[in-house]
């Protein structure tokens, strides 16, 4: 399985999410990327690295990249992290590929519909609770 998580910048939420998920489950190929490219080569956000690092995860090794089409026959499961990612994601989405593209939160019920962006609320340790809960909801429906 190759999961792939999504957010705008690819420095805050879906680095933190790769990592997280990455620590609760090792024998899953994941990682992360951006429907900007703003940030591409950049590593993650140096606040939600501390945060990360505070709770166990590194996040150290993770450099931004942008999603591109060619990431739907890369992974088995794209995950986003926003409505608006999901959309972005799906504009770029090839003919004929049925690659599975999933909002975050849908793993971690009653959380809400998005998961913030720390990078403008400031709230890097409530990103991650989301993170954590949404990730344990993930590895278990796989």
């Amino acid at each position: 399985m190759r999961v792939l998580f999504v957010c705008l910048g690819n420095i805050c939420r879906s680095p933190a999410a790769e990592g997280v998920f990455r620590h609760l489950a090792p024998d899953v190929t994941s990682d992360s990327a951006g429907t900007g490219h703003w940030h591409v080569g950049e590593p993650p956000y140096g606040a939600m690295q501390q945060a990360a690092a505070a709770r166990g995860y590194d996040l150290s090794d993770l450099r931004a990249r942008q999603f591109t089409s060619v990431d739907f026959t890369r992974f088995d499961l794209i995950i986003a992290m926003d409505a608006a990612n999901q959309r972005n994601i799906e504009v770029l989405r090839p003919a004929d590929i049925t690659t599975p593209v999933h909002l975050f939160t849908d793993y971690a019920p009653n959380q809400g519909m998005t998961v913030p962006d720390p990078y403008y609320t400031r709230d890097f340790d409530g990103a991650l609770d989301l993170i954590e809960a949404a990730s344990q909801g993930l590895k278990s429906s796989l």
